[in-house]
């Protein structure tokens, strides 16, 4: 078992929540969050990043487990989702296919399901990982590597958390590697259109907070590079 895997529950019910915290805190899992609405679950995955999360269906606001679980999918949250519930219905199950779910348990919990399940989605999470990995990982300088696939940066294999048009960047710089891509078509590429240079220069800033000046290279005031 891998003995610092991460996990967030989402659960309205406290007793519940408590329980599968006290439950798993014994098996040496971390969890990173619970919470109790869709909002929340949304906003802590996509911050926090856990490896598994146990998702209940019926939360506190007006966003289901389920829609939560879509809205993360289509956002890449590379969190595999488990469904906890009292029941499952067609259109659950429809919910579980459309958002990658990795499965569902059903309520009242037993604890060696829970874990069997757990175990199974964190490795089939690292079989996913490999796979990707071979495929489609582009080996950049500094310890850095950019997924092509799944548009997640990494250095010496730790992602480094970037939003959608950072990603975007990176990724045309990453397709031309060793080339210079010139101003217009980065602004193209992330925005769609011909942006003001200084919205560009403030984007690259921002990246730089992260990555530091060793990642992206200027090229003559021109256009940048990545090697």
């Amino acid at each position: 078992m891998k003995k610092n895997a991460t996990i967030m529950i989402v659960e309205d019910d406290l007793v519940s929540a408590e329980y599968l915290k006290e439950i798993l805190l014994q098996k040496n899992y971390e969890i990173v969050a619970m919470v109790d609405s869709g909002a929340d679950a949304i906003s802590f995955c996509k911050k926090l990043k856990p490896d598994v999360i146990l998702m209940d269906i019926m939360l506190k606001d007006n966003i289901s487990g389920s829609e939560a679980a879509l809205d993360l999918y289509h956002d890449h949250c590379p969190s595999k989702i488990i469904f906890v519930t009292a029941y499952a219905d067609d259109e659950m199950l429809e919910y579980a296919a459309e958002s990658k779910a990795y499965g569902y348990i059903l309520k009242p919990y037993r604890e060696q399901e829970i874990f069997a399940t757990i175990k199974l989605a964190l490795a089939h999470t690292q079989k996913e990982h490999n796979q990707e990995y071979d495929a489609d990982t582009v080996r950049l300088q500094k310890g850095y590597e950019f997924n092509l696939k799944t548009k997640r940066l990494y250095k010496n294999k730790v992602e480094i958390p970037l939003a959608k048009k950072k990603r975007r960047l990176i990724e045309i710089l990453v397709k031309n590697k060793n080339s210079s891509v010139s101003n217009e078509q980065i602004c193209r590429f992330v925005w769609g259109n011909n942006q003001n240079y200084s919205t560009l220069r403030s984007l690259i800033y921002r990246i730089r907070t992260v990555t530091g000046d060793e990642l992206i290279k200027s090229v003559n005031g021109l256009g940048y590079m990545i090697s």
